[in-house]
């Protein structure tokens, strides 16, 4: 007897970074023993890192199995068709105990000719962050390559990037083409197109436990970066109301919304033809669908199959909820 597909949970994958700190402690994480968790991937299809599912007779599964046994009852029939068995989405929580170097993404058309899989384009919603923490995103002047190459080479870039104070509940659009950095101090979850690929154009000069730079890749950020200048700020703006849902972006990668509930609150995803991510970014809870009612708790990722119809989800006390989706 075939069995029926139900929320799934996952396995998340620890990677030990040079910037990375440790807030996620603070989450009820263990990542022992790395020494500096600077990333935490919550939902992984990238080759040779799958997140494997936690819950439920699939567990041990990668996500790229599930695709192959459900195909579109999980992704729904256009995703399914335009992605197949890959999973076209990337989450992670970042904890930058120091700043990130200085890069820019490529987007799907560099990235398929040059042979890098994907295009780059993601978003941050900022869980934490110190009184200081700054991100960068964008140029804060109207700037050309050659202008970009020279303060590269004289280790002054920085003055022709826009610079923000940033806090909890911020929220950040990062299209492909886009020079950004997070601060130190910031710790955020990302949302992203299933790629790993970055160009560095500056790391600061640091070095790493053998005194060795990491690498950079100029010349291929030359060529992929938006050297238009930010207008105003590059933050997202939004007004969040409690117990309702709040558009935070939409582009042709991904929906995302933001749910603060302090009381039930149901969804009817009847109509859409998409799988449906919640990632927790405050509190916990309980999700009720599919006859299943499964807990739900900061720093996880649930993934609710295209066949999900009514949703009903339980806060204890409050929770805090990006819903994610095509």
């Amino acid at each position: 007897m075939e069995q029926s597909l139900y929320p799934l949970k996952f396995m998340p994958l620890f990677k030990n970074k040079i910037w990375g700190g440790n807030k996620l402690k603070d989450m009820g994480v263990n990542y022992s023993p790395l020494p500096n968790c600077g990333e935490l991937w919550t939902l992984s299809d990238l080759e040779g890192q799958e997140t494997l599912v936690q819950n439920g007779y699939l567990a041990q599964c990668t996500l790229n199995e599930v695709l192959e046994m459900y195909a579109d009852e999980l992704v729904g029939e256009k995703c399914f068709k335009d992605f197949g068995t890959t999973f076209p989405l990337l989450f992670k929580i970042i904890d930058a105990a120091d700043k990130l170097s200085i890069q820019v993404h490529p987007d799907n058309n560099y990235a398929y000719r040059h042979k890098l899989g994907n295009g780059k384009t993601e978003m941050w919603y900022v869980i934490d962050a110190d009184p200081i923490s700054q991100i960068i995103s964008g140029f804060n002047q109207k700037v050309g390559k050659a202008q970009v190459i020279n303060r590269v080479r004289d280790n002054n870039l920085i003055d022709i990037l826009n610079s923000e104070s940033v806090e909890k509940g911020d929220v950040f659009f990062v299209d492909a083409g886009t020079v950004h950095a997070l601060g130190k101090g910031c710790m955020v979850a990302e949302i992203q197109q299933s790629s790993d690929c970055t160009f560095r154009l500056y790391d600061w000069d640091r070095v790493d436990k053998d005194g060795k730079k990491r690498q950079l890749h100029v010349e291929n950020a030359l060529n992929v970066l938006d050297y238009t200048p930010v207008s105003n700020s590059a933050k997202t703006h939004y007004h969040c109301h409690i117990n309702e849902t709040v558009e935070l972006v939409e582009c042709p990668y991904f929906t995302t919304n933001l749910l603060h509930l302090t009381q039930g609150l149901q969804k009817d995803y009847s109509m859409l033809d998409s799988f449906v991510a919640y990632q927790c970014v405050e509190g916990s809870g309980f999700v009720n669908c599919l006859g299943q009612r499964i807990p739900i708790k900061q720093a996880e990722v649930m993934l609710l199959p295209a066949i999900t119809d009514l949703v009903t989800i339980e806060p204890n006390k409050v929770i805090k909820l990006l819903e994610v989706y095509l």
